[in-house]
């Protein structure tokens, strides 16, 4: 990795996974902002992290890197970038900031002009947001079940 950031000019890392083990190409990666392509399902595959709970994934984000969420070769891994944000979410019981956050981040690092991504993430953080509000309001209306102990009243 750091060949490639500092002698070849990457801008943006593909998986990672080691990138924990170099504190120094760490941090410059993050005061960068050098996205890193977090590949989840194939980094097990390929034994790139001999498990999900041991990805560093959760470790990178909470640090602020630049992590997006991407597929490697979906007839192989045979996923999706959905299958992909699903994992992450139940894994690390990500928030709904922090998987608009992730995307975010992916519209950031596209190979597109700055005002066309700019376009982009203006447009996904206000689909999103009203996902988001639309989802909550839902489950605030639906009817709890009698007998839900959350609810019960209890009396002496």
């Amino acid at each position: 990795m750091h060949q490639a950031i500092h002698y070849c000019g990457a801008h943006r890392i593909g998986h990672g996974t080691r990138l924990k083990e170099n504190g120094d190409l760490l941090n410059f990666v993050n005061d960068h902002r050098i996205p890193l392509e977090i590949c989840l399902k194939s980094n097990i595959q390929t034994r790139a992290t001999p498990s999900m709970s041991a990805h560093p994934f959760r470790f990178y984000l909470d640090l602020g890197l630049r992590v997006t969420l991407n597929t490697d070769n979906r007839l192989i891994t045979d996923t999706t970038v959905t299958d992909e944000y699903m994992t992450a979410a139940t894994q690390w019981d990500l928030t709904a900031d922090e998987l608009k956050w992730i995307m975010v981040n992916g519209f950031k690092s596209a190979f597109l002009p700055f005002r066309e991504k700019k376009m982009l993430m203006r447009r996904v953080i206000q689909e999103y947001d009203a996902l988001v509000t639309t989802t909550r309001e839902s489950v605030a209306d639906t009817p709890k079940p009698e007998g839900d102990e959350d609810h019960a009243q209890v009396t002496a």
